[in-house]
């Protein structure tokens, strides 16, 4: 496979030698295409078929399709070649002329005419192109012409005999000539990686990605079209703050150079909205970027799309009616119905919404009923049992939460309310007056993820410092995403909140919902991606050949490696003959929800089968980097659960300490061993 694609890559660098061979004898001959500053385009293509179709069905009416009942081979073609020619004559005396520009995906070239295919924003449409009708020497010209370029094509619409709506040329313009050669199959290019780092190839190549983009588009017009039918005004806050609360993550940080201060960029929009509501504007909404100093996955990218918004003199029952109405209108406008598919499961937006209390969530998947269960000390003995993994510093609350995450959220298909959230992990929200443990918050999960998630705003300035005291502890101990005391936050709740009520919306995970995408890097269009080849440039693209690119072998100093002691536990050789060490190849490695240490790797063992490993060595990997390597596991281990996932083997990692620290890493072999060979 190497050698092939070694002897591929000359053929490549020649294609576009020639391209730009052509563009300079363009320039030489005065018809330089990048000295063209605009094209006057009236029609896109949907617009041209649409138009066309109408004025079909004006000027031929009922006009009955031939009939060849009868008549033998010959005599067929004759009567269906004369009846396309009479049609023919009755449009072309009155053609509707059109203009339109695009890229170039497709040319035949047969003779005195020709046929090629553009692609504009809204689709595809062919032109015919022909020496008598646009001249000799532009013909010659549009023959040298290559897929990619960009052209503007003027003409007359016509209906081919085969049925097709093209458009035939009057006049070409090459727009823009094209100088790298695009993926040679014409459905598209399959590389994820390459579709994420070059989007626009992406686009160009794949008609439904860009679909998925444009529906995006419409997504968000419609959440701010409902949202001004119920009065929200739109606002924007700051990005880079001093303090960044309103979500338990961990920020990123910089430097203001002109005030000479560390700030970070928010993880959440909440707090400053908040404020807003304090000084008086009732209703207010902002649909902005937030960043997230986490891993990558299907369903997380570090900066992120978020819709917050908050109502004064409502509560998160408001907030519910709120939600079930838009997600109902998203799917009705954008989807055409509330019935929508996401990975072959129907997905019912029409029907009210299923509300249940996280405990009697828990209760019902469970068997766990935690409003009978008093203390921590309790709430951890039960963890225990159930094998369930907490911090020291957890509560009762802590361990509800990790209840839930355990055997519920697998479960939550068709959209639900989880309500009822326990006090300890809603730091921002009201207490419940029937049960202070609790706080009036809830979660909306459909197909297992969390949608959304909404408060009755906690306003009570007194009670908001004891949270946000209880958050500075937890994160003295330990607790990396936990929230700081906002003193001028604080402030604002003394000057006094209404009762109010607030929801935060992921875009991101909302668009894969509504367009069924596997992965939040196919609704982002331009991801997160990890830099290739030591060259930190814009989308990992570097402004080097991949000749000039040299890295250098990291060096590494072993010289205070710890060496652990051979043999200190001895093994009998029958107990090791019988571990099965295979080599695995990773087809897919994502972060586990609700973990900072488990990446979830699906591998190829061999056996057509996917196998499923779950590793704590996030700490070391982004899950991206790993996706493609030949990593060697213990196959043949009984499956053990982890965080609810089956884990069904072991990959091996060399671990050693250096410096006071540890250090790990994947047993990684040569790519050539196929996947499922046994290691001896």
């Amino acid at each position: 496979m190497g050698d092939n694609k070694s002897a591929q890559q000359p053929d490549v660098n020649e294609q576009i030698k020639v391209r730009m061979e052509k563009l300079k004898n363009l320039q030489d001959a005065g018809k330089d295409p990048f000295q063209i500053t605009k094209y006057d385009v009236t029609h896109h293509t949907d617009e041209i078929r649409a138009i066309y179709e109408a004025h079909e069905k004006e000027l031929l009416g009922d006009r009955p399709a031939v009939n060849t009942e009868g008549l033998d081979e010959q005599q067929a073609r004759e009567a269906v070649t004369a009846d396309y020619n009479e049609r023919r004559a009755i449009m072309d005396a009155s053609p509707i002329n059109v203009s339109f520009a695009g890229r170039m995906m497709f040319k035949r070239v047969m003779g005195k005419a020709s046929f090629c295919n553009i692609a504009d924003l809204k689709g595809r449409m062919q032109a015919y192109i022909s020496r008598d009708a646009i001249g000799e020497e532009a013909y010659a010209d549009f023959k040298k012409s290559d897929i990619g370029d960009i052209f503007g094509i003027k003409g007359f619409i016509f209906r081919t005999k085969t049925g097709e709506i093209s458009v035939h040329a009057e006049e070409i313009t090459l727009l823009s000539k094209s100088l790298q050669v695009l993926p040679e199959k014409f459905h598209g290019i399959t590389d994820t990686d390459m579709r994420y780092r070059q989007r626009y190839v992406d686009l160009i190549m794949n008609p439904e990605v860009k679909e998925t983009f444009v529906k995006r588009s419409k997504i968000i017009k419609e959440i701010r079209k409902f949202l001004d039918g119920r009065d929200f005004m739109e606002v924007e806050t700051p990005t880079l703050v001093s303090n960044a609360g309103g979500a338990a993550a961990r920020p990123f940080e910089t430097h203001y150079n002109a005030l000479d201060e560390d700030v970070k960029l928010r993880i959440s929009l909440e707090l400053y909205l908040k404020r807003l509501i304090v000084g008086g504007l009732e209703r207010v909404y902002e649909i902005g970027r937030v960043y997230r100093n986490e891993g990558v996955d299907t369903r997380h990218n570090p900066e992120f799309t978020l819709m917050e918004l908050y109502q004064a003199y409502t509560d998160y029952e408001g907030m519910m009616e709120l939600t079930e109405s838009m997600f109902r209108h998203l799917a009705e406008t954008v989807c055409g119905t509330t019935k929508i598919t996401y990975n072959g499961t129907e997905i019912d937006l029409g029907k009210p919404f299923r509300r249940l209390t996280m405990n009697d969530a828990i209760k019902e998947y469970a068997g766990v009923d935690f409003d009978t269960i008093k203390t921590d000390e309790e709430a951890k003995a039960l963890a225990k049992e159930r094998e369930i993994e907490f911090e020291e510093r957890h509560t009762k609350g802590d361990i509800i939460n990790l209840f839930f995450e355990e055997y519920c959220e697998e479960n939550l298909i068709q959209p639900t309310f989880i309500m009822d959230h326990p006090l300890a992990i809603s730091p921002l929200t009201k207490k419940k007056p029937s049960d202070p443990e609790k706080v009036e918050r809830f979660e909306l999960f459909i197909n297992t993820w969390e949608m959304c998630n909404a408060y009755s705003e906690l306003n009570d300035p007194i009670d908001q410092r004891e949270r946000f005291a209880q958050q500075d502890k937890n994160a003295e101990n330990g607790d990396e995403e936990a929230q700081h005391t906002d003193e001028d936050f604080l402030n604002a709740l003394a000057v006094g909140m209404p009762p109010t009520g607030g929801i935060g919306y992921g875009i991101d995970r909302l668009v894969m919902l509504l367009t069924d995408s596997p992965a939040i890097r196919d609704v982002l269009l331009f991801p997160t991606m990890k830099s290739i080849g030591g060259v930190k440039a814009e989308n990992g693209v570097s402004s080097k050949t991949s000749e000039e690119v040299k890295v250098e072998p990291e060096k590494i100093d072993f010289s205070n490696v710890k060496i652990e002691p051979l043999f200190e536990e001895e093994v009998d050789f029958d107990t090791f003959s019988k571990s099965d060490f295979r080599a695995v190849k990773v087809k897919e490695c994502v972060a586990v929800p609700k973990s900072k240490k488990l990446l979830q790797f699906t591998l190829d063992d061999g056996t057509g089968t996917d196998r499923t490993i779950l590793s704590g060595i996030h700490s070391f990997y982004e899950p991206e980097e790993l996706v493609g390597k030949t990593l060697i596991a213990i196959t043949n281990l009984p499956p053990r659960k982890m965080m609810g996932i089956d884990s069904c083997g072991m990959l091996l990692s060399a671990i050693h300490e250096e410096e006071g620290e540890e250090k790990l890493h994947l047993l990684m072999v040569d790519d050539h061993i196929p996947a499922g060979a046994k290691l001896y």
